[in-house]
């Protein structure tokens, strides 16, 4: 019941208890249960959802491209993507008095409005969020399998659906976890092993040595093929910086005052984040692409193969990272779901309920993932329309929106520019995944 002093006198509950509701909302959703994490947080919690095993395709994405447009688009998407990072760092805390946008979508509701904002960010948020930790399922699945093949050739062979669960049940227990400061002993450990593999992926191909009759000409068959597999590479690369979508709910574990805001912390994490990215990116698509030139493979520790047991733990050490990715990318879906609940559908917040939905969340994903295990093809597509959107240029849009610099001022042309180009990578990236799946689509098998 609500008491005397609670109520106004038509009988509305008062501003102080809804105050308080929402108080106790805060403390027990996963965004903002905890705010006591360290800068070094957001420099693991960042490099674990920035580099995933799609680093591992970028050398082949090189040879679609060639040299030239394959390194400008490298640095280009580095140096871009690290700019609206800056941005939505800085915008956290943009309104004067404590408020803070601890979540995408409550910056989008900022510059766009309450309705507008959420159906602008949350289907593209949940697209990336869901879309990676489905192909995290897959790629956790088959990388268990290469593992157990290349420490047991002689063994049975396992399907990869059987894999799938396996990694699986490990989430599940991961899952429980209830917030995000929760998780970052995982996050820092997969922080270490995205850094171990990639750089056992170029030190291989240094150790390996150039081929004698290597060939750097674009990967192609005829100057239409060429042309849609670039494309296609600029997706690749677009997936491989999909960090943003959990940037604001990394920053709202920190704590903040006036005196001393959660940006400065977190921006600090997120340049050691990028340095990581530039050590992990740029070696293995550069020297995978120097070694192999256009014969590399679309994942570059099979085009290595040897020595078996160095393969055997990188692909170990990939199974370690995407544990760790799968839970941050997991955890702001865990937050809008719980919210949801609670505050639409009045579900009490309490163990039993959010034991229930994330059991159901992992579910689901790994159903999708067996059911559908060349979902990344797919995503290549999806992808394009969330990705380059929420990492190139949304960021650029909103900050126009709410800082509104002068017309004609460098950090207008500057926003411009980058807004053009994440838009032609979502327009044009899409093409060339979806015609590599219409050619691919013969070969395709449900629940193998």
């Amino acid at each position: 019941m609500v008491s005397e002093k609670e109520a106004s006198g038509d009988g509305s509950v008062s501003a102080t208890t809804i105050s308080s509701k929402q108080k106790n909302l805060d403390e027990w959703l996963p965004i903002t249960a905890s705010r006591h994490a360290k800068w070094w947080y957001s420099a693991f919690h960042n490099l674990t959802a920035m580099v995933g095993a799609g680093i591992l395709s970028l050398p082949y994405a090189m040879s679609h491209m060639g040299w030239g447009p394959g390194v400008t688009v490298m640095i280009l998407s580095w140096v871009i993507t690290l700019y609206t990072l800056w941005q939505m760092v800085q915008m956290h805390e943009l309104v004067p008095g404590g408020k803070r946008h601890d979540r995408y979508h409550e910056l989008g509701q900022a510059a766009f409005g309450e309705k507008l904002g959420l159906w602008i960010v949350v289907p593209q948020q949940l697209l990336v969020e869901v879309g990676t930790c489905i192909v995290y399922m897959v790629t956790g699945g088959k990388s268990l399998k290469k593992v157990h093949e290349t420490f047991c050739p002689d063994c049975k062979q396992i399907r990869t659906t059987y894999w799938i669960i396996v990694f699986a049940s490990v989430n599940f227990v991961l899952s429980q976890f209830p917030n995000f400061n929760s998780i970052s002993a995982i996050s820092a450990g997969a922080a270490a092993m995205s850094l171990t593999y990639s750089t056992i992926a170029w030190g291989a191909s240094i150790k390996k040595g150039v081929a004698p009759d290597i060939d750097y000409s674009i990967k192609m068959k005829s100057t239409s093929d060429g042309v849609f597999n670039f494309l296609s590479a600029l997706g690749d690369v677009a997936f491989a910086y999909a960090g943003h979508n959990v940037v604001l709910e990394i920053q709202a574990t920190m704590p903040s005052t006036v005196e001393k805001p959660s940006k400065t912390p977190m921006w600090r994490g997120c340049l050691w984040a990028y340095i990581g990215v530039a050590l992990c990116y740029f070696p293995v698509a550069f020297v995978g692409y120097f070694t192999f030139g256009n014969t590399v493979d679309d994942n570059i520790l099979i085009s290595l193969e040897r020595p078996a047991w160095l393969i055997g733990l990188a692909n170990l050490f990939v199974v370690i990272h995407v544990v760790g990715g799968y839970q941050v990318f997991a955890m702001p879906v865990f937050d809008m779901l719980e919210t949801y609940l609670v505050t639409r559908l009045n579900f009490s917040p309490s163990f039993i309920l959010r034991f229930t939905t994330r059991i159901l969340y992992v579910g689901i994903t790994m159903f999708i993932g067996i059911c559908i295990p060349f979902f990344g093809s797919l995503l290549g597509f999806l992808g394009g329309f969330a990705f380059a959107p929420t990492s190139y240029y949304l960021p650029c849009i909103i900050w126009l929106k709410l800082k509104k610099p002068k017309k004609y001022s460098w950090t207008w042309i500057i926003n411009w520019i980058c807004i053009i180009i994440g838009i032609l990578i979502m327009t044009l990236s899409p093409i060339g995944a979806m015609r590599n799946i219409i050619i691919s689509a013969k070969n395709y098998k449900f629940f193998s």
